[in-house]
């Protein structure tokens, strides 16, 4: 089946991509990448499968406490060299013939009849250029949450490389003024963390204006959690998709608490002010001030 309107749900990481995700793959149009692609990444067969056996309540019911969708980087990496851990966000520049046409190949043959409609969520650099190179018609969601959460759930997860120094990690290296504001802060973990976040935030606010402002939606993680139906609502009519009981009940089932109150919980005060200091212009220009 051809691919139409593909939904990406993008984001810096730890800012409520997962949760959105995993809300919106219950709609019974959406198809999405299981941990199956990684596994069976050149078989779509395989993923295709088990989109037609999700729609059989009883099953499904089993299967989706077993099965979620996911970011599926083995499977990126197999069909793309590059794209999991690329030094720079990836742009339209990026894409050769033979990437296109792979991708587009291999992700149509994941689509049912019914679930004809594509979910894929995408973290860290934003690679909404190389996406929308690749799929022109592409959907992009930004889930946006204040980057003082972001920066503590960050440095507490075992993926984070900023401990290898930016040196090592997946961000490229230091502008001067990045590295005289880490160098001030005596090489903070803290700050460089919080750098990661200002990296990634302007990567997104470089490419988004080349995209329509029709098939580019960003949500706040806060608005999500504190009105997740009216938040969906938008999200559903932004998809071009039908909003029905069932989904709401779907909606209503998920468990949804701001988190965002951790960082002050669990930094010192002096960490905070680092945090505060570093975060300042973006934590402004994103409304958290």
């Amino acid at each position: 089946m051809k691919i139409s309107k593909p939904i990406f749900i993008i984001g810096t990481g730890r800012s409520g991509t997962t949760i959105s995700q995993k809300i919106l793959s219950r709609h019974p149009r959406i198809a999405w990448l299981s941990r199956l692609c990684n596994i069976f990444p050149n078989r779509p067969q395989v993923n295709r499968s088990l989109m037609k056996i999700i729609n059989y309540p009883l099953i499904s019911m089993c299967i989706k406490r077993r099965i979620i969708p996911g970011e599926r980087y083995k499977f990126w990496e197999f069909h793309c060299k590059g794209f999991s851990n690329p030094c720079r966000d990836l742009l339209s520049q990026d894409v050769t013939h033979k990437t296109k046409n792979q991708i587009q190949n291999i992700l149509s043959k994941m689509l049912t009849k019914k679930r004809n409609r594509l979910l894929i969520k995408i973290t860290g650099w934003p690679r909404v250029g190389f996406l929308h190179e690749i799929f022109n018609d592409a959907k992009f969601i930004h889930i946006i949450r204040d980057g003082r959460a972001v920066v503590n759930s960050m440095i507490n997860v075992d993926w984070w490389w900023g401990w290898r120094g930016p040196q090592n990690w997946r961000w490229g290296e230091l502008t001067l003024s990045q590295k005289e504001e880490w160098e001030r802060f005596n090489r903070s973990f803290i700050a460089l963390a919080s750098i990661e976040w200002k990296i990634l935030m302007d990567a997104m606010e470089n490419v988004k204006k080349f995209i329509d402002k029709n098939d580019f939606l960003e949500i706040k993680y806060e608005d999500f959690c504190s009105h997740p139906i009216d938040v969906f609502k938008k999200i559903i009519e932004f998809c071009e998709l039908e909003w029905s009981r069932e989904f709401e009940n779907s909606v209503k089932r998920h468990t949804l608490k701001n988190m965002n109150y951790k960082w002050q919980k669990e930094l010192t005060n002096d960490q905070q002010k680092i945090l505060q200091n570093v975060l300042y212009e973006h934590l402004k220009k994103y409304s958290y001030l």
